[in-house]
């Protein structure tokens, strides 16, 4: 018990993978949020027959609350179970973001924190994200950095080089009259809307399991963030992963979910190719596919999928939140022994994802674990 208030009292930054114990976390908030105009990197995100098509500007108050209970809820659902939760300072998102590059005319919000900061040990890096709207995100936990700063004298404060986002990091005409076949044939490919100018990365898209850093090429993540992330993280292993059957390649964790260690969630509908299979298969972690989702559609104006279904957060080995009207996922990971806890969190969705995506580490417990002793030829960056 002594051991639980010292840690709740001072801060510790220290996180390896998502399914050690948490006993620290960030929490967003949906004030202010907006949806962001039209920009080079937004097309990509937006399905065709999304409701949120030509729409921009401040969402809804009512919305914003909505979102905000859940928020809340979850909260203290953490803080009882005795994890310290943090939340970010929101700023006014709506305001146009100027540089000498560009100008894009709304910011986007702090709901999804675990879009923009990566823990990796004793260090939070706050990523180049490639969306020209989420430029100045990270301010928002601005506060919090320096707290953790002052509190932990072995903390690593870090930003990975700011991008410039300017034309060149696009290709242009990606999305003009582009099919759903298409982007499928493009996505197979490794042919995205962002172009390899500078490194560009989310850190939604880092998968950390202990020494291994599986990162998805995608619409938001580039090689050449790979690579200075692989040289960033020297006594790491960096891979590049891609899941061909997704069109909207953004972000790992609504595709790829470990959630303990030798067991993996797959995206059946996005299934991981069989040469990147290898590692996991030589190391015997087991791949399974994740259960259908019980919803037949997302929120009104949400960017995501259906698959949100399986963005859970695990809080131990033993343990995992999944959203409240998820049935077959609890399902499928009560049989799977864990304890499962359902959380009501669609009002959030349309704010930046689900319970995964609304959080961001910042102390588990546990160590850098090899888990991947048995490396495969040819899966490095």
């Amino acid at each position: 018990m002594n051991e639980t208030k010292d840690l709740m009292s001072k801060t510790v930054v220290n996180s390896w993978n998502d399914f050690d114990s948490l006993r620290h976390v960030i929490v967003g908030r949906a004030d202010f949020t907006c949806i962001p105009p039209t920009e080079p990197a937004t097309e990509a995100k937006i399905p065709e027959d999304s409701d949120m098509r030509g729409l921009w500007g401040p969402r809804p108050l009512h919305t914003v609350e909505a979102a905000n209970r859940q928020l809340d809820t979850l909260t203290q659902a953490l803080e009882a179970k005795g994890i310290r939760v943090d939340r970010p300072t929101p700023i006014q998102w709506n305001q146009a973001v100027t540089t000498p590059d560009f100008m894009t005319g709304t910011m986007f919000g702090c709901m999804p924190p675990r879009d923009v900061l990566l823990t990796v040990g004793k260090e939070i890096l706050s990523a180049p994200m490639s969306f020209r709207c989420r430029y100045w995100e990270y301010l928002a936990y601005h506060d919090l950095m320096q707290r953790y700063f002052d509190e932990d004298p072995e903390f690593r404060w870090e930003q990975a080089p700011r991008p410039r986002l300017t034309p060149d990091a696009y290709q242009v005409g990606y999305f003009d009259e582009i099919t759903l076949e298409e982007r499928l044939r493009r996505t197979a490919a490794l042919d995205f809307v962002t172009t390899e100018h500078e490194p560009l990365f989310d850190a939604a898209d880092v998968l950390r399991i202990g020494k291994d850093l599986f990162c998805q090429h995608g619409l938001t993540t580039n090689r050449r963030g790979m690579e200075w992330l692989k040289r960033h993280y020297p006594d790491h292993r960096v891979h590049a992963v891609n899941f061909p059957g997704d069109p909207y390649p953004i972000h790992i964790d609504a595709t790829f979910v470990p959630l303990r260690p030798g067991l993996v969630m797959n995206n059946p509908k996005r299934p991981l190719p069989a040469e990147q299979r290898k590692i996991f298969e030589a190391n015997d972690w087991e791949i399974i596919d994740a259960a259908q989702p019980a919803n037949d559609k997302p929120p009104p104006l949400c960017y995501s999928s259906v698959w949100l279904s399986m963005n859970v957060l695990v809080v131990n080995h033993q343990t995992v939140i999944v959203e409240a009207s998820e049935v077959h996922q609890m399902d499928q990971l009560d049989k799977l022994q864990f304890e499962v806890i359902p959380m009501p969190f669609r009002d959030a969705y349309p704010f930046g994802g689900g319970l995964h995506c609304a959080t961001a580490d910042v102390f588990r417990e546990g160590k850098c674990e090899d888990y991947f002793p048995k490396q495969v030829p040819g899966t490095q960056i």
